[in-house]
């Protein structure tokens, strides 16, 4: 018996799978700043959770562990 398993290679689920790591970092950004007692205004919030580039979210992911508020996730700091 052979299973079709197409589907786990489809653009719809590389898709699928993108916008649920998307949504989990975001997740994670923003819980981060909650543990560490940031407010977070419905600005940034929104902002966080409407992004769907990984990489633009591992800098904020970065920056959530330093920021002193919630607007710092969007400010690069200086290397």
């Amino acid at each position: 018996m052979s299973v079709d398993l197409s589907f786990f290679r489809s653009e719809t689920s590389q898709r699928l799978r993108s916008e649920g790591r998307s949504e989990g970092r975001a997740e994670d950004i923003l819980r981060i700043l909650s543990k560490r007692g940031i407010a977070v205004s419905e600005q940034v919030r929104e902002r966080v959770v409407s992004c769907s580039d990984l990489d633009v979210l591992g800098e904020w992911l970065d920056r959530s562990l330093t920021a002193g508020v919630g607007e710092d996730l969007f400010v690069a700091t200086k290397a």
